[in-house]
């Protein structure tokens, strides 16, 4: 781990630009990388459908090689394309089901055929009821790993990502058929658990060299280091070759969105899952390349620019992170909060020493620790906190105010009253000034759990709260994405009529399967599997018979989401993270971190010193850096 002394370069000049482990490239760079891009050449033939029986179908194994001589220019790419041009026939499968009615089909699914004898009945027997059971589960997987394995998309003949959905049913795909960052990580842990190291590997250099490439909304770029929302791989006619075709990485990085709305939360993941991929395949030689290493410093000089904001927390828009319409999380919302501190720890610990970039990691450290305290300090609720709240004083002018953001008791909404349990607590979703959005959002809570944002004390809270509300917060299909929903006028000022965001639907209140990843990471480091290990059976009942439904609606996730596309990719790999990691539950510390000794003395100095230092000029003495 990056110690304080630690000195990283910071890129202000010619820096070259690994794009492979053997070629490299020099690039002049000017608080960006250069746009550059691969070129391989590739022929017409006429397509050719490979009919196969999709639930014996062989799973598809590590990407396939082709020889190719490599040809790299470094050039202006204004359109901002990644191309690639390749020798290869192009090949369509086309998969279809015994019947020949595509993966939807009419028939029974895999789950429904385990669970009924030959003759039609229902077993019964308690021991043949187990072993049906670990069948059922068993063919579940199986069904899983197949789906999951057929969203996966090839560039230049090799894997680079999963689709978000690949449901047949839908003849209006959006975006659906693009690999989103977000969507895909949830894909590239299942892969990483797995063994199957090569496709995250492309899709974190693939990713990376977009991120350099410009991106313009309306005549306005945004700051140097975003990353792309999602990518889309196109094969378009060659210029000047009517017999060849070229394909192309084409970027969305908020331009084409709902909203246009850029996605603060995928460099993030970008970096947590670049530290995952390390730490499971033992391969540090792709977060060690200089072309690795400038990407996380400009996510982080990104970040972590200095603004006119008074805290710590990133101040975003709304849509910017999972819940990408408008649903009243502008400001500091606790998921990106969570994932900011979770990418700063990661990036703390793959950054490499060089000369140069004292002032960045002194920032890092520093963000550290004032983001822990904030949140710690100040997103926390439980009972002797909402009661604490319920008697605050109002306009205090002082600079040791207990009310320092002058929240109004008469904001604790009544649900909250008689929802919160005796024991248990949550960290709210967004504090600004006068203002506490008191909603239960789950993945920045379980997130805060697996990054340790959240104290020990706090995590055990939060899962004990879980356990509390089950009803609310899993029922019949786990995970409320946030609770409670938004209804009647609350709903229409907010989201501003919605009719996608209705009540507990869709971002509004509705079940993720997805999210059963995080909170199986979560139990797993709270040492509670077990609370995981109940959702999971419950997701187990119909998730593979609803067809892998992307969300539920109802305030009990009865239904399948009225927007909900099916075979929604990252609910098949949350599924299948989530039982990876509880049968190797030492898997998961590659996602999560531990307590930083250091960060643990400075956090508590801040708390034993006086809530705000004597005013003045800055002295030119050396502070305390972590």
């Amino acid at each position: 781990m990056a110690t304080a002394q630690t000195v990283l370069q910071v890129c202000g000049g010619d820096v070259p630009c690994l794009f492979s482990s053997k070629t490299h490239l020099s690039g002049s760079w000017s608080g960006s990388l250069s746009s550059s891009f691969i070129r391989y050449r590739r022929r017409k033939v006429t397509a050719h459908f490979e009919v196969t029986n999709y639930f014996n179908k062989s799973c598809i194994g590590n990407a396939r090689q082709l020889s190719h001589s490599a040809h790299v220019n470094v050039t202006s790419n204004r359109l901002g394309l990644r191309r690639c041009k390749c020798e290869l026939a192009d090949s369509v499968r086309e998969l279809k089901s015994e019947d020949g009615n595509g993966i939807s089909g009419n028939g029974p699914s895999i789950l429904e055929k385990a669970v009924f004898s030959s003759n039609g009945s229902i077993h019964s027997n308690g021991t043949i009821r187990d072993t049906m059971h670990e069948d059922i589960t068993d063919s579940i997987e199986d069904e899983a790993w197949a789906l999951l394995k057929e969203s996966i998309v090839y560039y230049c003949n090799s894997p680079v990502g999963t689709i978000a959905a690949k449901d047949p049913s839908e003849s209006n795909v959006l975006n659906y058929d693009h690999v989103f960052i977000r969507d895909f990580v949830p894909s590239g842990i299942a892969f990483l658990l797995k063994g199957d190291y090569d496709i995250v590997r492309n899709f974190i250099l693939n990713t990376l060299q977009l991120q350099s490439w410009e991106k313009t909304i309306d005549c306005h770029s945004p700051g140097q280091g975003l990353m792309p929302a999602s990518f889309k791989v196109r094969t378009v006619p060659l210029e000047g070759d009517d017999n060849a075709t070229e394909e192309i990485l084409d970027p969305d990085f908020g331009e084409a969105a709902i909203g246009r709305v850029a996605p603060v939360d995928s460099g993030l993941w970008w970096i947590i899952l670049l530290r995952a991929y390390g730490k499971s395949s033992g391969d540090f030689s792709v977060q060690e390349r200089i072309d690795v290493q400038t990407g996380i410093k400009m996510i982080l000089r990104l970040c972590l620019a200095d603004g006119f904001d008074m805290f710590p927390t990133l101040l975003v828009t709304d849509g910017s992170c999972m819940i990408d319409r408008r649903m009243g999380i502008h400001g500091h919302p606790l998921e990106i909060q969570a994932l900011f501190y979770s990418a700063l720890l990661c990036a703390r610990e793959m950054l490499a020493p060089e000369d140069g970039s004292a002032d960045l990691i002194r920032a890092l450290n520093n963000r550290l620790v004032a983001l822990s305290f904030h949140i710690r300090e100040y997103y926390w609720v439980d009972m002797k906190k909402l009661n604490e709240i319920y008697r605050y004083k109002t306009e205090e002018y002082s600079y040791d105010a207990v009310n320092k953001f002058n929240i109004y008791p008469d904001q604790i909404p009544p649900w909250l009253v008689e929802w919160m349990p005796h024991k248990g607590g949550y960290l709210i979703g967004n504090l600004q000034p006068a203002h506490m959005d008191f909603r239960f959002f789950s993945l920045g809570n379980l997130w805060s759990v697996v990054s340790n944002l959240a104290t020990m004390d706090q995590s055990h809270a939060v899962l004990d709260l879980i356990e509390a509300k089950w009803s609310d917060l899993v029922a019949d299909m786990p995970f409320k994405i946030c609770y409670p929903a938004l209804e009647d006028k609350e709903w229409q000022i907010i989201t501003g009529c919605d009719p996608k965001n209705t009540p507990w639907s869709y971002h509004n209140g509705g079940s993720w399967p997805t999210l059963l990843w995080q909170l199986t990471v979560a139990c797993i480091k709270m040492g509670r599997p077990e609370i995981a290990e109940r959702a999971i059976k419950i997701a187990e009942k119909r998730i593979s018979r609803d067809k892998w439904p992307e969300y539920y609606d109802t305030k009990k996730g009865r239904f399948i989401g009225k927007q909900a596309r099916l075979f929604q990719t990252w609910s098949i790999a949350g599924y299948l993270v989530s039982k990876l990691l509880l049968s190797n539950p030492s898997a998961a510390k590659i996602l999560t971190t531990e307590e930083d000794s250091e960060l643990v003395y400075a956090f508590s100095c801040a708390i034993s010193s006086h809530p705000r230092r004597k005013r003045g000029p800055k002295s030119s003495q050396k502070t305390y850096i972590v």
